[in-house]
C-alpha cells in the first residue's frame, strides 16, 4: 500500500512540474517613473511585484518611460524615457539589480525598440508624439557603448517595432501613413514599405479627395525611398488602418500588424510583399505577439479593454477575455509558450496592471498591480 502511494506521489509530482516555477517580467509605469518587477508562480498561482527600479532624467518632472527590452543574453534592460526636454532617451539597466550602467539621448518620444543577435545593435523607433507631422527616424544604438551610431529616417509616428528572428530584418509601422517599413539591419537602410490599406478604403478615400497622387503610389509600393514613400499630406492627416504594432513570425515569413484604426489583424507575406489575410478583430487592437512556437498570436485590444487569443494556422480568434481594467496596452509571452504578460493602464488614478493569462487554458489566472499607466512590458525569465 505505501508503495502503491508513494508511485501515485510521484506521478502527481511529474504531472505538475511542467507548473512548478517562477515567471518574471518587467514593465514600465509610464505615470510613475518605474519599472515593476512582477513574479509569477504557476504552482501557487499567485503574482507579486518583487521590486521596483526609479527611472528618468528630470526627478520633479514625469519622464514617462514607454518601450522596454531585454537583451539577448537577458542581462539588461533598456527602457526608452519618451516625455524629454525635448528629446527623449535611452537607459540601460542590470537586469538583476536594477543598477542604471547608461543611457544616450535618442528623437522624439522613443517608443519599442529590440537588440538584432545579427549585428549586435539596439534599434528604436522615435514615435515623435507631440512633434509636426513629419518623417521621423529609427535610431541605431550600440549597446555596449550606449551611442547613437546611425539615424535611419522612416514613416510618420513610426511606432510598435520587432526584429526577425535572423536578426536581418527590423518591422515598424507608421501609424500616420498607414505603411509597414521594412529595415535592413545590416546596411541600416529602409528595404520595403508597404501600404497597408485595402483597396476598397484607397478607393472611398480616393473619392473624398484624399487618396495618394499616383506616382507616389506606385513607388510606393515599389520600396522606392526616393521620394521619402510618403503619401500626401491630407492622407498623411486621416490615416485608415492606423498601425500600432507588427510582430514577425518565429519561423514562416509573415509579420502580423495590428490595425489599431481599422479594427483588424493583418498578415503579410514577406516574400510577396501583400498582406495575405485581415482578421476582423476586437475594438482598437494595439499590441500583438506570436507564440515562440508559432501557433497563436495574443493581441490587446485597447479599446474595449480585452485580450484576444487568436489560432494562426485557422485563422480565428479563439478566445477574448476581459481584463482587470481599462486600457489594455501591452503583450509580452512566456518563453514556453505557457502564459501571456498584459499590461494594462488603468484610467486616471488607478494603478496599473498586468493581467497574467493561462494560454492553455484560455483564462485570466492572476492580476498584478503596478504603477500608473502600465505600458511596455518585457518577458525576462523563468525560473525553477
Amino acid at each position: 500500500m505505501n508503495k502503491l502511494l508513494s508511485l501515485i506521489f510521484i506521478f502527481v509530482i511529474a504531472g505538475t512540474s511542467a507548473y512548478a516555477q517562477d515567471y518574471y517580467a518587467y514593465v514600465a509605469a509610464e505615470s510613475e517613473d518605474e519599472l515593476s518587477l512582477v513574479r509569477y508562480n504557476a504552482a501557487t498561482g499567485e503574482g507579486t511585484v518583487e521590486r521596483t527600479i526609479p527611472v528618468g532624467i528630470i526627478p520633479v518632472e514625469n519622464d514617462g518611460p514607454h518601450g522596454i527590452n531585454i537583451s539577448p543574453d537577458g542581462k539588461y534592460i533598456f527602457v526608452s524615457i519618451a516625455h524629454g526636454n525635448p528629446y527623449g532617451y535611452l537607459q540601460k539597466f542590470d537586469a538583476e539589480t536594477g543598477e542604471l550602467l547608461g543611457q544616450t539621448e535618442l528623437g522624439l518620444f522613443p517608443a519599442s525598440m529590440e537588440v538584432s543577435e545579427a549585428t549586435g545593435f539596439l534599434y528604436i523607433v522615435n514615435f515623435n508624439l507631440h512633434g509636426d507631422m513629419v518623417p521621423s527616424t529609427v535610431s541605431v544604438v550600440d549597446p555596449d557603448l550606449m551611442e547613437v551610431i546611425a539615424e535611419i529616417p522612416t514613416g510618420v509616428m513610426p511606432h510598435g517595432s520587432r526584429i526577425s528572428a535572423d536578426g536581418t530584418k527590423q518591422y515598424h509601422v507608421s501609424m500616420m501613413t498607414d505603411e509597414l517599413i521594412e529595415i535592413n539591419t545590416y546596411n541600416m537602410s529602409v528595404g520595403r514599405r508597404l501600404n497597408l490599406v485595402a483597396e476598397s478604403d484607397k478607393m472611398d478615400h480616393s473619392a473624398m479627395g484624399h487618396d495618394m497622387k499616383k506616382d507616389e503610389h506606385d513607388d510606393h509600393d515599389k520600396g522606392d525611398d526616393k521620394k521619402d514613400g510618403q503619401m500626401d499630406h491630407m492622407m498623411m492627416m486621416n490615416p485608415i488602418v492606423k498601425p500600432t504594432w507588427a510582430d514577425p513570425h518565429p519561423s514562416e515569413p509573415f509579420v502580423y500588424v495590428a490595425g489599431n484604426g481599422s479594427n483588424e489583424i493583418l498578415e503579410i507575406d514577406t516574400n510577396t510583399w501583400k498582406v495575405t489575410r485581415r482578421l476582423e478583430a476586437g475594438k482598437a487592437p494595439y499590441n500583438l505577439e506570436v507564440t515562440h512556437d508559432g501557433k497563436l498570436l495574443v493581441v490587446s485590444y485597447k479599446g474595449e479593454a480585452k485580450s484576444g487569443i487568436w489560432d494562426l494556422e485557422t485563422g480565428k480568434e479563439v478566445a477574448r477575455i476581459d481584463n482587470s481594467r481599462k486600457i489594455t496596452h501591452g503583450v509580452a509571452i512566456s518563453s514556453d509558450n505557457k502564459f501571456a504578460f498584459m499590461s494594462v493602464e488603468g484610467i486616471g488614478g488607478e494603478p496599473g496592471s498586468v493581467d497574467i493569462v493561462d494560454l492553455e487554458k484560455k483564462e485570466l489566472v492572476s492580476v498584478v498591480e503596478t504603477g500608473k499607466q502600465a505600458g511596455g512590458i518585457i518577458f525576462w525569465k523563468m525560473d525553477s
